[in-house]
């Protein structure tokens, strides 16, 4: 993919250390990266445990400031959380005692867009990302009352419904069992617009312990390693979309996992042998 203009997302050169509470040392999280995302882009980062692939989505986010380098969106640098960046976490962080409706509803009725739409508007577009995800029909429950992969469509709608630029996520589909992830993962192409142009999409930085789950949804796949984390190897997908089930036994598929997993295999092996192994 040819960078056209200015990167959706960049990071130039950022690293990021943090200070262990009781022991004060100091752990560099990583170092020295540099990436750049393109508007409409679907990235995949993967990599070890304990490589620093969440900060680099905090540090996206805003969540959290680099210690060096620069963390920009179009151009600006990230101050702090803002509406057009998104965040979906692995463990759904929906609040429990909302239905499926008013934790879609949430942002627009309290987030920083709120003032922009009338209660009608509102609920008509809370309605439509419902329906987008799949959730029609349980609106009124409350999750509880969901299954994982349920609750997970609704932390996506919730997500959607704030109309963000840039979809974060982290791990989304990680507690799921096998077959209710690989149909959320076509759910989130259609949604995200794979069979609409590039220019018509979300900007989307996804992270996945799951070599496979990258190579499905990607553009571009970022291999980490760790301690410190850093960007080894970047790989293009080139599959075509929309993919669905039988991408899955596309040779070249089956090739560029292998590619992945002997580059994340060498890694691991290698912080196994130096007794570098880290948290997550």
């Amino acid at each position: 993919m040819g960078m056209n203009g200015a990167a959706k997302l960049a990071l130039a050169n950022v690293r990021k250390e943090f200070v262990v509470p009781r022991t004060n040392e100091q752990v560099v999280a990583v170092e020295d990266v540099s990436l750049a995302v393109e508007a409409g882009e679907f990235l995949v980062i993967v990599g070890p445990s304990g490589c620093g692939k969440s900060t680099i989505l905090n540090l996206l986010a805003g969540l959290e400031m680099p210690s060096g380098g620069r963390v920009e969106m179009d151009g600006r640098a990230i101050e702090g959380p803002a509406a057009e960046r998104g965040m979906v976490f692995q463990d759904y962080a929906l609040f429990p005692w909302k239905t499926v409706f008013e934790n879609v509803e949430f942002g627009l009725r309290y987030g920083p867009r709120r003032s922009t739409v009338g209660a009608g508007e509102r609920r008509e577009r809370v309605r439509q990302y419902i329906e987008l995800v799949n959730l029609q029909g349980s609106a009124q429950k409350y999750p509880h009352e969901l299954s994982g992969g349920m609750r997970q469509r609704c932390a996506i709608a919730r997500l959607l419904a704030n109309e963000p630029e840039v979809l974060l996520m982290d791990e989304p589909f990680a507690a799921l069992d096998a077959q209710t992830r690989i149909i959320l993962q076509e759910e989130l192409l259609r949604i995200w617009g794979e069979v609409r142009p590039q220019s018509k999409r979300k900007t989307v930085v996804f992270i996945t312990h799951s070599i496979d789950e990258a190579v499905f949804l990607a553009d571009r796949v970022v291999v980490m390693s760790s301690h410190p984390g850093r960007f080894i190897r970047t790989f293009e997908v080139d599959l075509a979309r929309p993919r669905n089930e039988t991408v899955r036994s596309d040779a070249r598929f089956s090739a560029l996992s292998q590619e992945i997993w002997s580059l994340i295999r060498d890694e691991v092996y290698r912080a196994a042998m130096t007794g570098d192994g880290g948290q997550g």
